[in-house]
């Protein structure tokens, strides 16, 4: 039975609205037509062109007035004003576009682009780098006087930079030939001062260099040293571990640059920075800093209490001679004060997602490091008949190496780097469910309860994470066979330690997975597994009422490797009889091509020898439903085939149906065999 290829990841593609998510405040200008913000633009005074980009900017964040906005080319109409003369117009511009590509999507990004956004984006981040250089202070304005215009524009910049890299390849050839690294280099260098500008710009970073091979050379030994500086910096906050990491995927993206004797200790130092990543728990820093967020939200409001007697106090010396009108705290300047729109100070919450972020990323790079598929095919592909199996199981292990990663990850250095920074350990680790008290907390708390995807996401990765593991390491390097046995007994345990099998199909897809490689790494070892038929039946019916073809495809071939291995004892004829029957149903009703294909290449495995699988294939007529079957799956493919399903899947297709004749032929032959 075939394994799946490792699966690769790529960046996630932001978030709306980034990670400086503007909030939404009470009222606001939604009841304001697209048309007449847009009006509002051409206004010559600055205030009201800035209110109209932060009324703009807020709007863009609701997915359904998005059309209104683009039929009225509001990419071209807030295009301009990135250089406009006031840098608050400038900064809420950049910062309606970041929120316009972020919630706007793929098809959005590539209308920005063919607009030409990146014109005047490029020419504003050249800009605002020069002003870095020149030490250049940003106009303060009375209510936030720490504010540094040039660095907030820049932030807001580098956030819309990001989001078209990530979508548009013409806006990543752009980057190459305007020289935008320099510029992002610069922004940087400011980590120590501002990390929230450097974890901005290291995302962009981390998402233009992956599969960029014409921008390598430009990572000249400046550049590395920049790269070099802030991953070695010792800050701990949670903000600078996701800073870290980040970088650290960046170098992995351009390892191709790295001279052959410096690649041993730059792998050694990524690892050690995901390593320090994934150590912390995160269910335990969420209760700890809920509690900090409470006390200083207690503190502010004590404080405040104190400010309002103070205001009470001096408000009794006022006569009734004074020609004054009291204005209504919170009311100043009501009618233009965008500071509602502006994110509110939540740097617990900031920081428990930073450390979130850190760790989906240091998993997601860990898998690609493991994975040795051409980097260009992010997308899961399973690899279903025998055929191409054994070639891919002959190219997943080398003599004596371990891991099998990459060109760059089979030494003895790199392998000992992997082990000694209990990479697996941490993996596993992260596998298991969140911390129950930490989901309490976020459940009832709602500015937090976003945290609880994250969560999740984390241990969906870890178990991707341990598939991939699975598929390249040997038994030796994965701690021996006690150790997969008791990793065995652990995915058991989630997925059957609550009353119901589990439907999210992230984790179905996660777990799945895991549980189809070790399967059958143990198979292959002749390993005993600790999984009952019966379960694997359970699991198996759950995962094939998936809407998720992956979760099909993995359901199916853990029965067939399972049902391989109960072929070969004694006694087993009545549970491959319930094997036989389920992947013969799904074959026969299953609508994907590549899951019915699936199903008929774990019948090959389950009844390919065997006395017991002979008697239950006699019992279930599993010779007579092929035959009846084969004509079937011939006119599928040829009206199906062509289209619908990748080249890589039709060339596994027709091993499947080859397969198909050969073990009718087999079974026949067994039918005229005197018992």
């Amino acid at each position: 039975m075939g394994k799946s290829r490792a699966r690769r990841f790529r960046r996630a593609p932001f978030s709306p609205a980034g990670p400086e998510q503007r909030r939404d405040g009470e009222g606001g200008p939604e009841e304001e037509p697209a048309a007449e913000l847009l009006e509002k633009l051409q206004h010559p005074s600055a205030e009201v062109r800035e209110y109209a980009c932060a009324s703009i900017s807020k709007l863009l964040q609701q997915k359904h007035v998005i059309p209104a906005f683009l039929q009225r080319d509001v990419v071209r109409c807030l295009g301009p004003l990135l250089m406009d003369h006031s840098l608050a117009v400038r900064e809420t511009a950049a910062g309606a576009l970041r929120n316009l590509s972020a919630c706007g999507g793929f098809e959005v990004c590539d209308d920005m682009v063919t607009k030409d956004i990146m014109t005047p984006l490029v020419a504003l981040l050249k800009e605002c780098s020069t002003g870095l250089d020149a030490n250049q202070l940003s106009p303060k304005k009375c209510r936030e006087m720490n504010k540094n215009y040039i660095e907030d524009i820049a932030n807001e910049a580098i956030n819309l930079l990001w989001n078209v890299c990530e979508c548009n390849n013409t806006a990543v050839s752009i980057f190459n030939k305007e020289g935008c690294l320099e510029a992002t280099l610069h922004y940087l260098k400011k980590f120590s001062t501002n990390v929230d500008l450097a974890i901005s710009v290291a995302n962009c970073l981390q998402a233009v260099t992956e599969d960029n091979p014409d921008l390598l050379s430009s990572f000249n030994a400046y550049a590395q040293q920049v790269l070099e500086t802030v991953m070695l910096c010792p800050e701990s906050t949670m903000k600078h571990i996701l800073l870290r990491t980040l970088i650290a995927g960046t170098f992995w993206n351009i390892k191709d640059t790295i001279p052959p004797g410096s690649l041993g200790s730059m792998v050694n130092a990524i690892l050690k920075i995901f390593s320090e990543s994934l150590a912390i728990d995160a269910g335990e820093t969420i209760i700890h800093m809920t509690e900090a967020e409470k006390n200083r939200l207690k503190l502010a409001a004590e404080a405040e209490t104190e400010e309002n007697m103070s205001d009470v106090t001096d408000s009794c010396v006022l006569t009734e001679d004074d020609d004054m009108e009291e204005i209504p705290k919170g009311k100043v300047r009501r009618e233009n004060d965008i500071s509602d729109l502006l994110p509110s100070d939540k740097w617990e919450l900031k920081e428990v997602t930073a450390l979130l972020m850190a760790q989906q990323t240091a998993l997601e790079i860990i898998v690609n490091m493991c994975c040795s598929e051409d980097p260009s095919d992010d997308e899961w592909e399973e690899l279903s008949s025998s055929d191409e199996s054994d070639l891919f199981m002959e190219n997943s292990y080398n003599e004596g190496g371990g891991l099998l990663m990459s060109p760059l990850c089979l030494s003895d250095e790199v392998n000992s780097a992997f082990l000694n920074n209990l990479i697996p350990k941490k993996i596993l680790e992260k596998t298991a469910f969140p911390n129950s008290v930490a989901l309490d907390i976020c459940m009832h708390n709602p500015s937090w309860k976003p945290l609880i995807k994250k969560l999740n996401a984390v241990q969906c990765r870890a178990l991707t994470c341990l598939h991939s593991i699975l598929l390249v390491s040997d038994v030796d390097c994965l701690g021996g066979v006690s150790a997969l046995q008791s990793l065995a007994q652990h995915l058991s345990q989630l997925v059957f330690s609550k009353t119901e099998l589990p439907t999210d199909t992230e984790f179905l897809e996660a777990i799945t997975s895991a549980l189809r490689a070790l399967l059958q790494t143990m198979a292959s070892k002749n390993i005993s597994q600790c999984m009952t038929p019966e379960q694997l039946l359970a699991l198996c019916e759950a995962g094939i009422h998936s809407s998720n073809a992956s979760v099909k495809v993995n359901a199916v071939s853990i029965l067939g490797i399972s049902g391989s291995v109960l072929a070969k004892g004694q006694d087993t004829a009545e549970t491959l009889k319930m094997i036989g029957k389920f992947l013969l149903e799904v074959a026969m009703k299953e609508s994907s091509l590549v899951v019915a294909g699936e199903a008929l290449d774990a019948l090959f495995d389950v009844f390919a020898d065997g006395k017991e699988a002979e008697k239950a294939a006699v019992q279930i007529k599993l010779l007579p439903a092929l035959k009846e079957f084969q004509p079937v799956f011939k006119m599928r493919m040829r009206k199906e085939g062509k289209g619908q399903y990748s080249t890589d899947q039709l060339c596994v297709l027709d091993n499947v149906k080859m397969n198909l004749r050969r073990f009718i032929a087999y079974q026949e032959t067994l039918g005229k065999t005197p018992t």
